[in-house]
């Protein structure tokens, strides 16, 4: 395998186990969504991979062999602390992180250039990383995870407090850089935006996987799920199919009038036999293929620990601080 694997890998500290015998994989060039709730260790999972912290059993690979130090120096990390030196300017410390990354200085400040003009920073060379709006220091530590050119990044809530524009300027930079061939692992809580940007997500919960795999696979679970919505009242139909192997039928409104009828596979058509008994009450006006979010997903099935779909509060900032 091209990229990241990471097999039966388990973490304690003390008599508490942090991570139970965890699988994950990230693909070069794919883009890999962490989840789940406070404590259920992904910025644990995010450590050994950096190597900040050893696994106590289970492997770690790169490129299908044992990840080495020279290794780790390809991967980018952006942790949720954030690591940046707040009275230091942005070129500064771009060129910075780039020495401590090998570069020769002339080599440093082209990087830094070149950042600055892809991450949109033109013109904020000289402004103080203290002075720099929350979005602006978030591209600053995006810039920072770039300098070595890396292989992987890995991104601990990179979203989290960032307005709308720059939660939209984030993606896009994370998509230009999984088309590049980078591959991609980001925590977060907003579901919506793993469910946009995430070509697989990895669900962690209590430090166990609870499922890995495409968005569509997750909220599939190899079922179909169809509302049938009536001009009247559906018990009829509702009680008949409800007899019915395999099939689980709940409402969908109050007036009783839409059905919503889960059964097993995946078909994109509903089956004949169900629209045979809706023929045969009457009403029928519609109905609609569904699926269910990912917030409902992992809240009801996955997630113990309840999982937030909102960003973090974002910190009070003045009209005159969001336009730097």
């Amino acid at each position: 395998m091209n990229g990241l694997q990471l097999s039966g890998v388990s973490r304690s500290f003390g008599d508490r186990t942090v991570l139970h015998s965890m699988d994950l994989s990230v693909q070069r060039g794919e883009i890999v969504g962490f989840i789940g709730g406070n404590g259920a260790g992904k910025t644990t999972s995010m450590r050994l991979i950096l190597g900040l912290l050893s696994a106590d059993q289970g492997q770690i690979m790169w490129d299908g062999k044992p990840i080495s130090a020279q290794d780790r120096r390809n991967i980018g990390y952006m942790p949720e602390e954030r690591g940046l030196y707040p009275q230091m300017p942005v070129r500064e410390q771009i060129i910075h992180f780039a020495l401590l990354e090998g570069h020769k200085l002339p080599v440093a400040r082209t990087v830094a250039d070149d950042l600055i003009s892809s991450l949109g920073l033109q013109g904020r060379e000289r402004t103080l990383i203290q002075d720099l709006s929350l979005g602006n220091q978030q591209r600053v530590q995006l810039a920072v995870s770039l300098v070595g050119d890396p292989a992987l990044l890995v991104l601990d809530e990179p979203f989290s407090g960032l307005d709308p524009s720059a939660v939209a300027t984030m993606g896009e930079l994370i998509r230009e850089q999984a088309a590049r061939g980078v591959g991609v692992l980001f925590s977060s809580h907003q579901l919506d935006l793993v469910e946009r940007l995430c070509d697989r997500v990895c669900i962690l919960d209590q430090g166990r996987v609870k499922a890995s795999g495409s968005i569509t696979e997750l909220k599939t679970e190899g079922k179909s799920r169809w509302q049938l919505n009536f001009s009247h009242n559906a018990d009829a139909f509702a009680a008949e199919t409800a007899m019915l192997r395999d099939i689980d039928v709940t409402w969908s409104s109050a007036d009783r009038t839409s059905v919503m009828v889960c059964l097993e596979g995946d078909d994109r058509d509903i089956p004949t036999q169900l629209l045979a008994i809706a023929q045969r009450h009457g009403g029928l006006r519609s109905i609609e293929s569904v699926q269910r979010s990912l917030d409902e997903l992992l809240t009801k099935q996955y997630i113990s620990a309840g999982l937030a779909t909102t960003a973090a509060a974002e910190p009070v900032t003045t009209a005159s601080e969001a336009s730097k």
